[in-house]
C-alpha cells in the first residue's frame, strides 16, 4: 500500500515532486531495461558453461581413466620421477571484459618452456598410457580456463541481476506509488484551499455588497 510523503503541500513541492516522478519513472525504464538484457546476456552465459561443464567433464574422466590405468603398470615412485621436472609451466593473464557495466574476467594464459613437448620424461621407462593421460589433460586445459572464466562471469551476472531486479522492485512497489499517491494527495489539498478561498472571496464580497445597499 502507497505510503503519504511528508512534504508541505505547496505548489513548489508539488512541482519538486512531479520531477522526482518522473525521474523515478524514467530511471524504473532504464533498469527493466538493464535487467532483461543482463537475463539474456545470463542465459546464454548459461547455456555455455553447461556445455563446457559437460565436455570437460567427460575428457577428464577419461585422463583419470588413463591415469588410472598408468598406475596399473607403473609404480607410484617411478610414476612421480617421470612427472616430477614438467618441461611446461602455465603462466594466467587475467583481465577483464564489461557486460552491462558488469566487468567479468578474461582469462588468457601462456605456456611457458618447451612448447613442442608436453612430455616431461623419457618414452623408454613409461607406458602408453601415461603419454595419453597426459595428452588428455594438455588437451582440456584451455576448455579449463574458459570454464572459469564462464562460471566466474555467470556468477557476477546473477549476482547484479538481483541488485537490479531488487532496485526495480522497490521503484516499482514502493517509491513510484509514494510518489504518486502523495502528488495526488497534494493536489486534493490544494485544491480544496482554492475552493475554501473562493467561497472567503465571495462571503467578502457579498458582505461587501450588503454594506453598500444600505448606504
Amino acid at each position: 500500500m502507497a505510503q503519504l510523503i511528508k512534504v508541505n503541500p505547496t505548489r513548489m513541492e508539488l512541482s519538486k515532486l512531479k520531477k522526482r516522478l518522473k525521474t523515478a519513472q524514467r530511471g524504473h525504464k532504464l533498469l527493466k531495461d538493464k535487467r532483461d538484457e543482463l537475463v539474456k546476456q545470463f542465459l546464454e552465459l548459461v547455456r555455455k558453461n553447461r556445455e563446457l561443464r559437460t565436455e570437460v567433464e567427460m575428457k577428464l574422466k577419461l585422463s583419470h581413466e588413463a591415469f588410472a590405468g598408468v598406475s596399473a603398470v607403473m609404480s607410484p615412485q617411478a610414476l612421480e620421477e617421470a612427472l616430477i621436472f614438467p618441461k611446461q609451466s602455465v603462466v594466467l593473464e587475467p583481465s577483464e571484459k564489461n557486460i552491462m557495466s558488469v566487468d567479468v574476467p578474461v582469462f588468457n594464459y601462456k605456456m611457458q618452456g618447451s612448447h613442442s613437448d608436453i612430455f616431461s620424461y623419457g618414452f623408454a621407462f613409461t607406458s602408453s598410457e601415461l603419454d595419453d593421460a597426459v595428452q588428455g589433460l594438455s588437451d582440456v586445459l584451455s576448455q579449463l580456463v574458459e570454464l572459469a572464466e564462464t562460471e566466474k562471469s555467470v556468477m557476477l551476472l546473477a549476482s547484479e541481476i538481483e541488485k537490479t531486479r531488487r532496485r526495480v522492485n522497490a521503484l516499482e512497489h514502493v517509491l513510484i506509488p509514494n510518489l504518486q499517491y502523495t502528488i495526488k494527495n497534494i493536489i486534493m489539498k490544494l485544491d480544496e484551499n482554492e475552493r475554501g478561498n473562493t467561497t472567503r472571496l465571495m462571503k467578502v464580497k457579498d458582505m461587501v455588497l450588503n454594506q453598500n445597499s444600505r448606504y
